[in-house]
């Protein structure tokens, strides 16, 4: 099966004047609507403030909104949609909405200006010694910021120029009451409307994500300060790690939140050497990842009595699996003699496979290939089956209209699946559609019932594709018995972090089924990994890791290529003519050519390079007419030649044409020589024929450069195994 995919593409639609308006207005009535009894005063006001001003007024405003930053050139200011953007402003600056700059800006401000610009500051200001023109914007802006004042800079009619957004804060918290995650602007709206972001179609009426003003209030505080630590100052961060214990209690939906940002912070302690303070912010959060980290601080701290005790309440009761796994390891390793973690352990006895390393780039790949050859039927699946498997069978549990919570059009994934109630919510109708997997027939029926109704209804469950039902098939016939039923059940039960960590590779022959995790170099095993490779070998499947070793694969197809072209850029220019030896074992097993009609005319000096003529491709065929029959003859061989990146380049911008993929691991001769073969005078693909003794006879003629190239491929594999 040749590597190609059709491709459809996405052409953006115009959008009209005002669209940024329609937007938010859209946005505004929605809060207004879910979120209207828990507003608070501010929030209502803000809202009140910004309808009654003129339509022209609220345009700008929401385009400003929509922009990058704080500070703005009143002189970008320039849209269809706003009549005069003087006087909006000073109706915006009326309402508080926009403002001059104020010293409080000053690093947004210098952030708006260019390079050149904030060196002239300096310059003007005689504060640039030191300053370089060849330094980043960056520590230009850092030292005059350090150097200047806000005055020297955008003091006195150098203000005018710009204009500064105010009341931002009410904005995000309304945004964040619609989108549910920290947002400044309407971009998804956007998206939409170019067709470039599809919203869900299984409901026209949405619930409220809070019902209550503290918990809305509470859960956008500890989001705001997640989002706002990548741009901070470190005294705001140190400012939040001193009031971090006085934090009150949260409420159940802020929790999360709170812990990832005490987890955040606690990072953030150990990096700057404060390992005390760490712990005790990790001691205050509830989460596993707050949870590891204070144990393993703890024992470092030489405290072996306090982290066994934690340890062990760990185990008893446990925050998630791969909590309890790590307690577990954790306990055996440090009090239990043990000297390795299960991870290590696990490694040390996967089985290696032997892959050719032109494979590196997609190992996957190259092990399916693998264990083709050795009689199996593979796959490379990963979470995809799975996912699949639990989205066909239950689909209309968790969507159906009377229970499955969605809080805007945007959100595709129902509320029980992200919050981990929905087994305990539907666990009955759940149960029924489980038994159904312990009879294969049964099952398949299920699943192409819910394909035939529903295949292209946008999910985020899984991707829709036409061959699913058979991919599912050797899972479902050859499942240890009730294996499928606990896998989907515990995904069931805890979404969020059981819906991936499957292995990487599908083999299947008969009535076997093998699960294989692929691991290369220092690649390692995720926690996640690790608890679910664990779960599935407790249910009876056949799981295990394979480290792959890189080798030269005498075994390895190669297909090595040589184009001709009307010239050296792929998007401007065609192909004329395509050679490809296929090399398997060392032998040459087959050849394909072909001349091609490039649609365009062959500059002379191409004609005087290649002796390839206008007349002579004229008959020829276009590369439509050949690109099908040129990917099957290249199946899932390696993509070899000289100068790879020319000939791989051009034939993948050929078949994109065609709205089709051309994906291959690839191999360059020219490279390898310069790797193997070192101190050589050329490595140009003639003067390497000429000092190998590689016959290269009618040069800049697509086959025959190819089967030259086939030549060093022999001796750059002849090296590679000697080394």
């Amino acid at each position: 099966m040749h590597d190609t995919q059709s491709l459809e593409p996405k052409r953006p639609k115009d959008l009209p004047a005002g669209y940024h308006l329609a937007h938010f207005r859209e946005m505004l009535d929605f809060v207004e609507r879910l979120y209207g009894d828990i507003l608070n005063d501010t929030g209502r006001a803000w809202i009140a403030d910004f309808r009654t001003l003129d339509t022209n007024a609220q345009s700008l405003f929401v385009r400003i909104a929509n922009r990058k930053g704080t500070v703005f050139r009143r002189s970008h200011f320039q849209y269809a949609d706003v009549d005069n953007v003087d006087l909006r402003l000073a109706d915006l600056a009326l309402s508080g909405f926009v403002s001059p700059p104020q010293e409080k800006d000053f690093g947004a401000a210098l952030a708006m200006l260019s390079k050149d610009e904030v060196l002239d500051l300096l310059a003007k200001n005689h504060s640039n010694e030191g300053v370089r023109k060849s330094w980043t914007k960056s520590n230009v802006v850092t030292a005059a910021r350090e150097r200047l004042t806000f005055g020297q800079c955008f003091g006195g009619p150098d203000k005018v120029g710009f204009v500064a957004q105010r009341r931002k804060r009410p904005l995000r918290y309304l945004l964040y009451l619609y989108f549910g995650r920290m947002t400044d602007g309407l971009t998804s709206f956007a998206m939409r409307d170019l067709g470039l972001v599809h919203t869900n179609n299984f409901r026209s009426d949405f619930e409220a994500r809070f019902t209550a003003r503290e918990e809305a209030e509470e859960t956008f505080h500890y989001a705001e300060q997640i989002a706002w630590l990548d741009r901070c100052e470190p005294e705001d961060i140190d400012m939040m790690v001193r009031a971090a214990p006085y934090w009150p209690k949260p409420c159940e939906t802020a929790a999360p939140i709170r812990d990832t940002l005490l987890h955040a912070l606690g990072r953030h302690l150990e990096k700057s050497g404060d390992t005390n303070g760490a712990r005790t912010l990790y001691a205050l959060g509830a989460s596993p990842e707050c949870g590891e980290r204070e144990v393993r601080l703890t024992w470092a701290a030489g405290e072996k009595s306090t982290a066994r005790e934690r340890l062990e309440a760990m185990i008893a009761s446990p925050g998630s699996d791969g909590e309890a796994l790590f307690a577990q390891d954790f306990l055996a390793r440090k009090f239990g003699g043990k000297r390795t973690s299960l991870i290590t352990d696990m490694l040390r006895k996967a089985p290696t496979i032997g892959i050719d390393e032109s494979q590196r780039g997609t190992p996957e790949k190259g092990a399916v290939a693998y264990f083709e050859r050795n009689g199996w039927s593979a796959y490379h699946a990963e979470n995809t089956p799975w996912r699949s498997l639990f989205g066909l069978l239950l689909w209309n549990v968790i969507y159906d209209e009377g229970s499955a919570r969605l809080h805007n059009a945007f959100e595709r994934l129902p509320g029980a699946l992200r919050d981990g109630t929905f087994y305990a919510s539907h666990r009955e109708a759940i149960e029924t559609r489980l038994a159904i997997l312990d009879r294969p027939d049964a099952a398949m029926v299920a699943l192409l019932a819910t394909i035939t109704e529903r295949y292209g209804t946008l999910t985020p469950l899984f991707r829709w594709y036409p061959d699913m039902i058979e991919r599912l098939r050797p899972l479902l016939y050859n499942a240890p018995k009730g294996a499928l039923a606990t896998i989907l059940r515990m995904m069931a039960s805890d979404y969020r972090n059981r819906k991936d960590g499957f292995p990487d590779l599908f083999l299947y022959r008969e009535d076997a089924l093998r699960l294989i995790e692929i691991k290369t170099g220092n690649d390692q095993i995720r926690r996640n990994q690790l608890v679910q490779l664990e779960l599935l070998r407790d249910v009876g499947f056949d799981v295990e890791i394979n480290r792959i070793a890189w080798i030269v694969d005498p075994d390895q197809t190669y297909v090595v290529v040589d184009i001709e072209t009307t010239g050296g850029r792929a998007p401007l220019h065609r192909v004329t003519e395509i050679g490809a030896v296929k090399m398997r074992g060392g032998e040459v097993v087959d050849r394909w050519q072909s001349l091609v009609n490039p649609e365009r005319s062959i500059p002379a000096t191409i004609t005087r390079l290649t002796g390839i003529t206008n007349e002579m491709v004229a008959d020829a065929p276009v590369f439509a007419g050949i690109a099908d029959d040129f990917a099957e003859f290249m199946g899932d061989a390696i993509f070899v030649a000289h100068n790879v990146r020319f000939d791989y380049g051009f034939l993948s911008a050929e078949f994109a044409r065609l709205k089709k993929r051309f994906r291959h691991p690839t191999l360059c001769t020219c490279q390898s020589m310069r790797k193997l073969f070192k101190g050589l005078p050329s490595y140009s693909l003639k003067n390497l024929c000429h000092h190998f003794g590689v016959p290269l006879e009618s040069h800049h003629r697509a086959l025959c450069d190819a089967e030259a190239a086939a030549g060093l491929l022999l001796k750059i594999n002849e090296r590679r195994i000697a080394d």
